[in-house]
């Protein structure tokens, strides 16, 4: 964590769930990272720009496993909701935001929500805005190893099915960090997995019910995308097999005040692949200036 001092606690939802947070830094301006603590040590050096909130977002990591399905039924937005009662929890006026894969979606609908409250935005590697929308070639990479990866997976049920769940979980990630990286010798610093918390082994089938789901459902309109008034920076791999790249091209080009971050032969994990470009492009980012290689998308 670069040195910071770290805090954890329990924030308490609307409805009763318990949402585990930790926090670092001492900086003037407040970083939230929904769903970010597995990703805290990669992310350590923002701790030095900012006070810096990790948390595991509802019925993930170590916040409240939830078995009532009116709780979990809206899905992300859900989560959206529960993020100002994060920022409302620290009695932040504005907050500064960073979101990866789909959770830099959530962050965005935050910020179509909540305009007033939202500082500074970065998304990495988001899912596109639309999910139905079909990119060209040169904006959707495919290489065959994330449908490789699942095959693999498919072929193994039987075998995971008969170990330990833990065991089964970390076999699982083994298979799937591959496809997160653009070379496989970085797939081992893909340490996301979490496998001791039931939580996190049980992620798939939430996300099938009602994750998924309700991101299908949205439909985003011209006015939602005019409602950020906040900077975003959109960093996204060319590579990125889990999210095309041309999701993030459409963001940086949609919303009112974006610029794209192109990382090359990167894929959904971009700080991996390139620390010092990405991290040092968010640090310029959330000190006020845009990142030189970042551009304005226009087409």
């Amino acid at each position: 964590m670069n040195g910071a001092s770290l805090e954890s606690s329990f924030i308490i939802t609307t409805d009763g769930v318990r949402i585990y947070c930790e926090t670092c830094g001492s900086g003037e301006s407040l970083l939230v990272v929904p769903n970010g603590i597995c990703y805290s040590g990669d992310f350590g050096s923002l701790a030095g720009h900012s006070r810096v909130v990790y948390y595991d977002v509802r019925n993930r990591g170590r916040s409240d496993s939830v078995t009532d399905e009116t709780k979990l039924e809206r899905g992300i937005l859900n989560d959206v909701d529960d993020l100002d009662i994060v920022r409302r929890h620290f009695r932040a006026d504005r907050i500064d935001l960073l979101g990866h894969s789909y959770v830099g979606l959530t962050v965005l609908l935050y910020a179509m929500k909540y305009p007033q409250h939202t500082g500074r935005v970065v998304q990495i590697g988001p899912v596109q805005p639309r999910a139905s929308t079909q990119y060209p070639a040169h904006l959707c990479f495919k290489d065959g190893k994330l449908e490789q990866a699942f095959q693999e997976i498919g072929s193994m049920q039987g075998e995971l099915a008969a170990l330990d769940p833990i065991e089964a979980c970390r076999r699982f990630w083994e298979v799937l960090r591959v496809t997160y990286v653009a070379d496989p010798k970085n797939a081992s610093r893909i340490d996301w997995m979490r496998c001791e918390l039931d939580s996190e082994r049980n992620f798939l089938k939430y996300w099938a019910a009602h994750i998924g789901p309700s991101i299908q459902r949205l439909q985003l309109e011209d006015q939602d995308f005019a409602n950020v008034t906040a900077p975003v920076l959109t960093i996204h791999g060319t590579k990125d097999r889990n999210a095309p790249y041309g999701g993030g091209r459409e963001w940086a080009l949609r919303l009112p005040d974006a610029r794209l971050l192109t990382i090359p032969d990167a894929a959904h994990a971009p700080w991996i692949e390139s620390p010092e470009m990405v991290l040092g492009a968010i640090e310029t980012f959330l000190e006020g200036r845009w990142p030189e290689p970042a551009e304005k998308v226009t087409r």
